[in-house]
């Protein structure tokens, strides 16, 4: 479904992200990136969200070149992309309810469609009962349930988590995981970049490693590790 190929980026001529990156997941997969800060992992998923352009090679998404799409065609394009943030990103002004629908607003759905798919969606996440509250008025788990919720409510193809449990306590941080499992059992591709060892070596899923712009290791059941 997703192939890098000689995938190379660099922001400037002494800043070299990524380098030479061969790389293919299946489609349904269930991905650790694991390495060091400053590895490259979050370039890799801003490559694939098209935020960035490769310097050199290609990126195909079910056979599609990514790097060659037109800017109009990004849009139809980015609606098979669920992106989810360590920091949550959601608007402050507004509501839990309003930050999930925006996703299908910004599709023209109709208003009636949007109410019911939007509480479809809180209710399955068990956030329904945050639905008129602002961002500052939520717990982190609430905040990433949120987020994710607003990801994936488009029902996406694939789904990219840069660090998801990264400012979590453990407790709430494996019910984000267990979430994020749910939704790849429904054939979603998730991508997830995480510095947690634990979550990783517990998972027993593929695990590519990722050093200085590199990939170092790639195991169907790894653990976190990279040199």
């Amino acid at each position: 479904m997703i192939s890098f190929q000689n995938v190379t980026k660099k922001f400037s001529s002494n800043i070299l992200a990524l380098e030479d990156i061969n790389l293919d997941i299946n489609k349904g997969e269930f991905v650790f990136l694991v390495g060091p800060s400053g590895a490259g992992k979050s370039t890799l998923l801003r490559l694939l969200a098209r935020e960035y352009l490769p310097t050199s090679g290609k990126i195909l998404i079910d056979n599609i070149d990514v790097t060659k799409l037109k800017p109009q065609d990004l849009p139809n394009y980015r609606k098979k992309i669920g992106f989810v943030f360590q920091d949550f990103k959601l608007l402050d002004d507004r509501t839990v309810f309003e930050n999930v629908s925006l996703a299908l607003q910004v599709r023209q759905l109709p208003d009636l469609e949007i109410e019911k798919e939007v509480e479809r969606t809180l209710k399955l996440f068990e956030i329904w009962n945050r639905r008129n509250l602002f961002p500052r008025q939520l717990s982190g788990g609430e905040a990433q349930r949120t987020a994710i919720a607003r990801a994936i409510i488009g029902k996406p193809e694939v789904l990219l988590a840069d660090e998801p449990t990264g400012d979590l306590d453990p407790q709430t941080a494996w019910s984000v995981l267990s979430l994020l499992g749910e939704i790849n059992s429904w054939g979603t591709t998730i991508i997830m970049a995480t510095h947690n060892k634990e979550i990783v070596d517990v998972q027993k899923r593929r695990v590519i490693s990722i050093k200085d712009g590199k990939i170092t290791k790639d195991k169907s059941e790894g653990k976190y590790e990279f040199h």
